[in-house]
Formats: structure tokens, sequence, C-alpha cells
């Protein structure tokens, strides 16, 4: 086990450093002419960004304190999510790269796929005796050597008197040496070969870096923002006439922590009560830290207002962060825990059970004791942070499971593998005679960021189908 252990590391740590090396190469070493202040000065900000990420990621599970994980977080997090936007479109790029250069070759009139010409071209200098000479009006006839004067002919102690320097003296004034070869001249209009390549790299590296910074600061902005209102209608086969059009808050992974704090917690609750719900479901993950440092952050919770009142469950972080003292912690704050229990509202039954990671700790799901005596023609809403729990739901007789766990992805591509991992990414969908419905989540957990998977608290309303 071990052994397989340290090879998942190598390979991950391989990974890591095969994609980073690219990203420096093509951000910083195609785009300079050699070796210099910016590609050192490249090296040390990637470099830099992952000593801050990984720290980020150790000072929260590790419980350093609280001030140093805040400084840590922003630029850690945030460098996670930049780094994987800068890989996927340079590697984007890659594709683009040829196109531009082929461009640029035929706007020079060149042989698609052929370079224009440079010095690396030229051949080497020719013996003397093999280099034509000029003639014509082009340079000065070709004669044996002086014919009976000091000078060309024509009696002069001089060359003849022309306009201007001929075309030998012209190459020996600015081409260094006659006996230098002359480079070819290049198409007009054209870049030589090394400054193509150098201009493609700089286009091609500039547009992934500003890909890249305006996909990170959208979705940071979206996050920030708050998250947006689903409304979502559920028929139940159970559900009383008199209970047609009740309305449940769904919200799940709020994830305060270092980055998102008390002024994210209060947007959370005035959009909560901006819907007027019946019942709030507060469906896990509701903080990453301990309640010593995010009590405070949590202190708006207590402003959450429902009808028939805000319910509780556990999710996976609540058990890296301390689950007894949130759980706590909420009560206090006036909501509702439901660790494995039940309660009978007027129309249907609310349960709750807790999360799969606290079976490490003996607190996991227990779904006898929340739904083994229950009367089966009621109908039922379970609260179970992961969604792969609605297999036990459907063994026992559940109408509807509320879920969370998944953000949807969070970061695009992100769906693919949570999507792998999970029955339900994201909506609503039907296992048998149990629906389940997935929330894409009101926070981010790691970068406050979000490509592709909008965050959301979702306000489902029962209907009866007697109605």
């Amino acid at each position: 086990m071990v052994v397989v252990f340290a090879l998942v590391a190598l390979a991950v740590v391989s990974v890591l450093v095969t994609a980073n090396w690219y990203m420096w190469r093509r951000l910083f070493r195609d785009t300079t002419r050699g070796p210099g202040t910016a590609r050192r000065v490249g090296g040390a900000v990637i470099a830099g960004g992952w000593v801050l990420a990984v720290g980020a990621l150790v000072a929260e599970r590790a419980g350093a304190p609280f001030r140093l994980q805040q400084v840590l977080a922003w630029p850690g997090f945030l460098w996670l999510a930049l780094s994987l936007y800068l890989l996927l479109a340079l590697l984007v790029g890659e594709v683009v790269r040829p196109l531009l250069r082929r461009f640029l070759e035929r706007r020079a009139g060149a042989p698609a796929g052929a370079g224009a010409p440079d010095q690396e071209r030229i051949p080497a200098a020719t013996a003397p005796s093999e280099r034509p000479e000029p003639t014509g009006t082009d340079g000065p006839a070709r004669t044996e050597g002086p014919t009976g004067t000091d000078g060309p002919t024509g009696g002069t102690d001089g060359p003849t008197a022309t306009d201007g320097p001929t075309v030998p003296e012209k190459a020996a004034a600015t081409d260094g040496p006659a006996d230098a070869p002359r480079p070819a001249e290049a198409p007009a209009g054209s870049l030589a070969l090394p400054s193509r390549r150098l201009f493609v790299s700089r286009v091609v590296a500039g547009a992934a870096a500003a890909a890249a910074v305006g996909t990170v600061a959208h979705g940071t902005y979206g996050v920030l923002n708050g998250p947006s209102v689903k409304r979502v209608t559920v028929p139940l086969a159970k559900l009383p006439r008199a209970a047609h059009g009740y309305r449940i808050a769904v919200v799940s992974d709020i994830h305060l922590g270092p980055v998102l704090g008390r002024g994210f917690a209060r947007k959370v609750v005035d959009t909560i009560n901006s819907t007027q719900p019946d019942l709030i479901a507060v469906v896990g993950d509701l903080v990453d830290g301990s309640v010593k440092d995010l009590g405070p952050a949590a202190a708006p919770l207590a402003g959450l207002r429902a009808r028939d009142g805000a319910y509780f469950v556990t999710g996976n972080h609540e058990y890296f962060s301390g689950a007894e003292q949130w759980v706590e912690e909420v009560r206090r704050l006036g909501l509702l825990p439901l660790e494995n229990a039940r309660t009978e509202l007027r129309h249907f039954d609310l349960a709750g059970v807790n999360d799969v990671a606290g079976e490490d700790e003996g607190q996991g799901p227990d779904y006898a004791k929340a739904l083994g005596d229950r009367d089966r023609a009621r109908a039922c809403v379970l609260l179970a942070h992961q969604p792969v729990q609605i297999h036990d739901a459907v063994d026992h007789g559940v109408d509807l499971q509320l879920s969370g766990h998944t953000h949807g992805g969070q970061l695009w591509p992100g769906n693919l593998i949570a999507g792998a991992a999970n029955p339900t990414l994201a909506g609503l969908e039907r296992y048998g005679d149990t629906q389940l419905y997935v929330s894409r989540g009101a926070g981010a957990w790691g970068p406050p960021t979000r490509v592709g998977a909008e965050s959301d608290i979702t306000v489902i309303e029962l209907a009866s189908r007697q109605a």
C-alpha cells in the first residue's frame, strides 16, 4: 500500500513539474532572445506561486494561526486557478501557433512551410575563383591589372568620377570585408525566421496570459458577488394538497474560511431570506476551520428566517474542522442539526443523516435510526450532503433527497471528474421512486473562483399531484 501511494505521489509530482516547465518555456523562454532577467523572474513567479499554494493547503489542514492562513490563502489558491487556465490556454495555443506562422509566411509571399531566408541558410563563403565578378553598370570593368599608369585607365590618379561609391565599395562599407558573403534579401514586408518565431511566441503567450487572467477574474467576481437563486418545482406523489407550493431553500457548500468570511455569510443569509422560504436546508460543508477562528464569520447565520425553521446536516469538511463543535455552534445560532434524526412536519417528514466522512470518527450516516420507524405513507425529504448517499435513500423509501458536495465541478473541466465520481453532478434526477436534487453550492473551496459552474441557492417548490 505504501509503495502504491509512493508511486502515485511520484506520478503526480512528475506531471506537475512537467506542466510547470512547459508553462515557463512557453511564457518566458520562447518569448525572450536569450538568458536574462525575464527568464529568471518567470521561474521565480511559477515556483513562488506553488510554494504559496502548497503553504495555503497545509496551513488550513494543520490548523496554523488563522492570520497566516488568510495571508497564504488569497495568492496561493488563486495561483491554483490561474495556473490551470494558463496551462489550458497554452495548450490551445499549440493549435494556433502553426496557423499564425503560416499566415505570416503567406502574407510575406513565401511558400507555405518555408521560412524567410536568414543568416542560418546562407552558405559558407565561396572561394574567390568561384565568386562572379560584377560586370556592366554594377561595377568597374574587369582588367588584368594596371596599364602603364599609376591607376585605372583614363590617365588619372584615382578611379573615374561617379555619382557615388561602386557596389563593391558599398558592400565593404556596410557588410564587412569584401570576402564575406552577402545575405540574400527577404521578401518585402517579411520577418526573418528567428524574428517570426519570436513574434508568434509572444502573441500566443500574451493571448494565453490574458485569457487565463480574464477567466479567473470573472470567475472570482462571480463567487464574491454572491450566489444566484434558482427555482425548481419537484412533484411528490405523497404530498398532500395543502402542501402544494411549499418552498424549501437549499444551500450547500458555503465554505466559510480564510477567504470567504463574515461578509460573504451575510450575503448568503440575505439572499435566502429574500426568497421567503417555508423551510431552510443547509446541507453540509458550511466551514473550513475551527469554531474559534470562524465563529465570528458564521454569526450572520443567526439571521436566517423561515416559517418552519432552518436545519443543518454535516458535510465532509465539518469532519476536517471539528464536527461536534460546529454542531453545537449552529444549534446556538438557531439552526436545528439533524444528526441521523427525523422531524415530523405538518405535511411531510424531514430527515437528515451525517456525512460518510464521519465514519472514521464513528459518526457516519445511520439510515435505520433516521428513517427506520417512519410512516411510509407520508412523503419524506432527506438531507444528505453527498449525492452518493442516494442509493441508501432509495432503499429506505425516501421521496426526495437534497444534496450538495459536487460544486458542479467548480472549475471547468473539473466537472468531468466530479461527474464521474458522483451519480448526479447538479440538478434534479430520478432514481426509481426517489428524486435527487444536487445544488452547485453557494461558495467555493480552494480558489474562490468558479468557471462553468455558477454558485446558487435553490428554492425547491414542492408540488402535490393531488392538487
